[in-house]
Order: C-alpha cells, then structure tokens, then sequence
C-alpha cells in the first residue's frame, strides 16, 4: 500500500493512528531541532531517520513531509547552528563603519567558537553545504558587509574570512580532539606522558609540560583569543596597508595577494 504524501494523512499530521490515538504534529523547524539534539548528545555518525521518528514518536517516513532527505535535513541543522552565532551586525545598529569591523568580527569569531563546542558535530559540516539556508547566507552577507563597509577591498574580504574562519573551525576541532577537557584531566595525561619519557629524552617537551601544561590555572582554551587577536592583527596591517597604497580600486586592493609584506 503506498503512503499518501497529502498533509493531513499519516503519521506526523495529527491524524489519529490505528490504535485510535492522536499522532503528533510536527514541523520542519521541530524536524531540525529534534535532529541537532540527537547529533548533539551521540554525534553526527548516530543519526539516521530511523532514530530520528523514535526520537519524535513518529515513524520515519513521516519525516519526508518535512524535509526531502538526510541531506536537505542536513541543510537544516546548519541553519539552525548559524541562528545561533553572533549576529555580525550589533544590536546596537553596528553597520561596519571604519574602526570597529575588528570589533565585529572578534566578537563573532569568539560566539562561533562557544556555538561549536555546544554542538561538537557541527564543526566539520558546518561551510560544507551545497545548498546554505536563509540564516547562514544572511550571516555571511552581513560579515562581508562589516568588511566592505569599513572599505575593505573585496579580495582581503576574501582572504579575512578565510583566514578567520580556518582559525576558529579548526581551533574547534582541536579542542574537540584533545585528550582533556579539564585542568585536572590536562595535569593526568601531562603526568603519564612525562613518567613515559625516558631521563635526558625530549628536553624541550618535558620543560613545555612543566613549566606550561602543569602550572596552575593551565586551561589551552585560553589560547583561543590570543592566536585570535594575532589572526586579527595581521589582517589589520593588510587593510592598513592597501589604504596607504591609494584608493580601494589601486594595485594593492585589486590584486590576488593583499597580506602583509614581509620587511
């Protein structure tokens, strides 16, 4: 017998089922939700349709009422994890003008941060859509506004947020991927790995550990904002220096290689 595909029929429409009972209503946007807390709590790999209905109470052919496949659903809980980075245009009407773009973007790179570590599943996916929705084009749109706006020429746009968000998405990843997620945790893999290394062996490695990894207050988190800030000066001295060699339209802002010179 086929499925009707005619809302109202079936499981996931309020129809009742055959044990007379009042199956739910859903809605793409519940769809999406559901499916970000199932990669939140067991990872991207977990997540099937199957798994999905159960997790909604529906069976999961129900669910391509809502989205058209596991990858239009994927399409979705980007969406979703873009809603929820920091607008890189300020609440308080912040358009970009010259002098606060820096600003911005530290601001916006430091919420993308604390966005992946909620959803550990997102970092690898994230920019790999096709197909981004209406949140993350309008995200974009807005960063690449902030920089146009306080006159970035458009190939260092180009070049600011590439170098930006390879910082942060693979900051993420590493986080992710470390053996620790703790000081305390950090302390007991630094220990067992120095009692491993053999007397007089990797001088370098056991002064690092001890004198770095195994002071107190050691959190690598915290090198987050500082590799940030460095990633931000330099693109500094790149837009400061396509100012000084004339008008945005002049060599320095057209050409492909807009970094700063070494001297």
């Amino acid at each position: 017998m086929s499925r009707s595909r005619h809302p109202g029929a079936g499981a996931g429409t309020g129809a009742a089922g055959d044990e007379g009972r009042t199956r739910p209503r859903l809605s793409r946007s519940q769809v999406v939700r559901a499916a970000v807390a199932l990669a939140d709590e067991s990872g991207l790999e977990a997540l099937s349709m199957r798994k999905l209905g159960e997790r909604l109470g529906v069976e999961a052919m129900s669910l391509y009422k809502h989205v058209a496949n596991k990858d239009d659903l994927l399409d979705g809980m980007v969406d979703a994890v873009f809603a929820e980075f920091g607008s890189p245009v300020g609440g308080d009407g912040d358009d970009g003008d010259d002098g606060d773009w820096r600003d911005v973007v530290r601001r916006r790179a430091v919420s993308v941060r604390t966005v992946l570590a909620r959803h550990p599943w997102a970092a690898p996916v994230v920019q790999s859509r096709a197909h981004p929705g209406p949140t993350a084009l309008a995200h974009l749109d807005a960063l690449i506004g902030v920089l146009r706006g306080a006159g970035f020429p458009v190939p260092l746009t180009a070049h600011a947020l590439s170098v930006v968000d390879a910082y942060v998405h693979g900051f993420a990843v590493q986080e992710r991927a470390l053996p620790f997620d703790t000081e305390e945790r950090s302390t007991e893999v630094a220990q067992r790995i120095l009692a491993a290394v053999p007397p007089g062996e990797h001088p370098h490695f056991v002064e690092f550990s001890r004198e770095h990894v195994l002071r107190p207050g050691y959190d690598h988190g915290g090198e987050f904002e500082w590799g940030l800030d460095l990633v931000l000066d330099g693109l500094e001295r790149a837009f400061a220096s396509t100012r000084g060699a004339g008008s945005p339209g002049g060599p320095a802002a057209g050409g492909e290689h807009d970094g700063p010179r070494g001297g």
